[in-house]
């Protein structure tokens, strides 16, 4: 088999080529990736990207169809991610996540790729009750990146058809050691708080759900994805990635991390304005669909996972949220230097 999987240079795809290569035999893998996070290694003992066949350095909005001669099954994962990315560059993040990623499954298709992967998320779900929510949920999308996945989604539903597999991933929000592991993730940046300073600072007043699932996790659901029969789920299936047991509410996030480092003291701004991007999930179906992928991370486990990848490091950098580890942070110092321009592209001289 031959696989495409876009965004293989970020936090999400070293973890999933490393179970590709454990789980199906005889893959051929085909990577492509702008590089921007290329350098933000994290105690890896070897280039992640030793693990694939070929490696493409190239923009998802201007590569070559070309790539796609032969490829059986495409994994989707590029993306500008997360809220303050998307904050900052909204017509970027509705430039790549969007528009980029419409003409990559247009491509697809007409090239004969027979599986589509896409990294969808749970945060299309925005605000509403606390009752969990399904895959059949109203959708109410608050950020420029929760907007670009349902958008992305419409364009896969239409698209899909016998010869065209498409399995849409809502992923919940990602926690876990990674090579390149990203600390502006809410339980990563609590674990790596509580171990720089002590302390865990709660910015919204601690009543926000959220899901939880680890990247390990993450890349057991992309192999059943990559693996999925029509008969399972139909030609397009739209599924929620997580667990029941692993829907928390922030403060609760910051006790569990706080259980595993004592002497971690807590803070909550109980002043804080409601954060609207407020949401419990519903996996039954993907318990149904995928019984032998379900997530092995709890929350407790998770966080002593992440304790012990960072202080294999000797993770000591109080200013972390300043690093190359946040991932807004590395753009802005890309920019500064010269080396991309206000549309995040590399600049033709360098």
């Amino acid at each position: 088999m031959k696989l495409l999987i876009t965004g293989n240079m970020g936090y999400i795809g070293p973890v999933t080529v490393e179970r590709l290569r454990q789980t199906i035999p005889g893959l051929h893998i085909l990577g492509l990736d702008m590089g921007y996070f290329a350098h933000c290694l994290a105690g890896a003992a070897q280039l992640p990207e030793t693990l694939v066949d070929t490696q493409y350095f190239a923009d998802l909005r201007t590569f070559s169809p070309d790539i796609l001669r032969g490829v059986d099954a495409v994994i989707h994962l590029a993306a500008i991610s997360n809220d303050p990315i998307g904050n900052q560059f909204e017509q970027v993040t509705h430039a790549v996540n969007l528009k980029a990623g419409e003409r990559l499954a247009h491509a697809a298709k007409a090239a004969g790729v027979k599986a589509f992967v896409f990294a969808s998320s749970c945060s299309m779900y925005g605000s509403g009750s606390d009752a969990p929510r399904t895959e059949d949920a109203e959708l109410a999308p608050l950020t420029a990146y929760a907007k670009s996945k349902v958008g992305m989604e419409k364009c896969l539903r239409e698209l899909a058809d016998d010869s065209f597999r498409v399995t849409s991933l809502r992923f919940s929000t990602a926690c876990g050691m990674s090579p390149r592991i990203r600390l502006d993730l809410v339980l990563n940046d609590f674990v790596a708080s509580a171990l720089t300073t002590g302390e865990i600072m709660v910015l919204s007043d601690g009543t926000p759900w959220r899901p939880l699932v680890h990247v390990r996790d993450m890349a057991r659901a992309i192999e059943w994805a990559v693996r999925r029969d029509a008969s399972n789920g139909g030609d397009f299936v739209a599924v929620n990635i997580g667990t029941n047991s692993f829907n928390y509410m922030i403060s609760d996030l910051a006790r569990a991390t706080a259980d595993c480092l004592p002497g971690t003291s807590i803070s909550i701004n109980t002043s804080a304005p409601s954060d609207k991007r407020s949401y419990r999930v519903d996996f039954s179906l993907y318990e149904r669909l995928a019984p032998a992928h379900q997530p092995e991370f709890g929350l407790h486990a998770c966080v002593e996972e992440i304790v012990r990848g960072l202080k294999d490091i000797q993770f000591a950098d109080r200013n972390f949220r300043q690093s190359r580890l946040i991932r807004l942070v590395t753009l802005k110092e890309h920019q500064r230097a010269g080396l991309l321009d206000e549309s995040l592209c590399w600049a033709a001289k360098r």
